[in-house]
């Protein structure tokens, strides 16, 4: 009989494959060899990424945190603070609805009800076809206007229920 202890076996936890095609991995590791020597470069890296794919894939924060020597979850504890930052792949078109005061005290409140109606979905949702993500944003900086919404990057002041429906329907032709 021998006096050695039977070995532990310690069980590897395997990571599950990357979503990311090659080349979303190939723009993540540019954008870090790129900027990784700013000061504070992970805001820097992660709107560009943002920028080069539309959205910040899970499977990109491992990458990032990686390339910055950080933690994954310091790197997914900045992308999920700023509301900003998409982790899913948006809309072709991408809604913002303002949220602020100022905007609600004209309407936004129910301007956001119709908007979620009509589109079938919430904030940070898509609609089914993939034309239209809606996201809330808490000032547009066109209080004067509200209430407002931003389409693609072009701001829109005093949106009705009606006209809305109107920039849907012109956003979903050039679809």
């Amino acid at each position: 009989m021998s006096n050695q202890s039977p070995r532990k076996v310690i069980p590897i936890k395997l990571e599950p494959p990357s979503s990311l095609t090659a080349a979303q991995r190939s723009t993540v590791l540019d954008v870090c060899a790129r900027l990784k020597a700013l000061p504070g470069a992970l805001l820097p890296v992660l709107h560009a990424v943002q920028e080069s794919l539309s959205f910040v894939p899970k499977d990109s924060l491992s990458i990032i945190a990686s390339e910055l020597n950080l933690s994954i979850a310091e790197v997914h504890g900045v992308v999920s603070f700023y509301h900003y930052f998409r982790q899913t792949r948006p809309g072709r078109h991408v809604v913002h609805l303002c949220r602020a005061e100022a905007c609600q005290a004209v309407g936004a409140q129910s301007l956001e009800a119709h908007a979620k109606a009509t589109l079938k979905i919430d904030f940070h949702g898509t609609t089914a076809d993939g034309a239209i993500s809606l996201e809330p944003v808490y000032c547009l900086g066109n209080c004067a206007l509200g209430p407002s919404v931003m389409i693609d990057e072009q701001l829109q002041g005093r949106v009705t229920e009606q006209r809305f429906d109107s920039l849907v329907t012109e956003m979903r032709a050039r679809s």
